[in-house]
């Protein structure tokens, strides 16, 4: 499919079960039915050199009430911070925001922790983070300075995660207009596909 419309992936990841709760774990071995399955994809456009970034959570068979809570609070955080995108607005701003909707539902974060800390269940990395000649670039999308200007593209993906089960992400690629935001990802949220 990538070939098709002028893209590839060196690597992408294929998390499941625990591991989708390992930050970036490529994913290995058999897939089982009914535990989350974290589709993380980032190709690269063979013309331009930009990258593309987009991560989906789904299930092969029947999802639990833990990851469906965990994806509809994804939905939210991902759906209000998108919402929220403009010019001018800091990052840490919708970082907040994705923060705030985990935190009202007793989930940690990142800045809820305590000092020294170390988070392996709840929100445990930032909102997102720039995108264009590198998957990973600036503007950040977390606690530091930073405000998004027209132009930038983005992924925001919040997630949710508890050591040892597993969790959900859902990303999108935003592009930054003049008044506001375009998501440019168009691919379903379908927790059961």
């Amino acid at each position: 499919v990538f070939t098709e419309h002028g893209v590839f992936a060196d690597e992408f990841i294929v998390s499941h079960g625990a591991q989708t709760a390992i930050g970036h774990d490529m994913g290995s071995g058999p897939i089982a039915p009914n535990e989350p399955i974290c589709l993380d994809l980032f190709p690269r456009d063979r013309e331009s050199g930009c990258y593309a970034d987009m991560t989906r959570t789904f299930v092969v068979g029947e999802p639990s009430d833990e990851l469906r809570e965990y994806h509809k609070l994804c939905r939210e955080a991902l759906d209000r911070a998108v919402a929220a995108v403009k010019p001018g607005i800091p990052g840490k701003d919708l970082n907040r925001l994705a923060c705030d909707i985990f935190e009202e539902h007793g989930f940690p974060t990142l800045l809820s922790k305590q000092p020294g800390e170390v988070l392996k269940d709840g929100f445990y990395h930032s909102l997102g983070h720039g995108v264009g000649l590198e998957v990973h670039e600036e503007p950040a999308l977390g606690r530091g300075p930073g405000e998004l200007v027209a132009g930038d593209v983005i992924a925001v993906e919040p997630g949710l995660y508890r050591n040892g089960y597993g969790g959900c992400r859902l990303e999108d690629l935003v592009h930054v207009t003049e008044d506001g935001a375009e998501t440019l990802t168009d691919y379903p949220y379908d927790l059961e596909p």
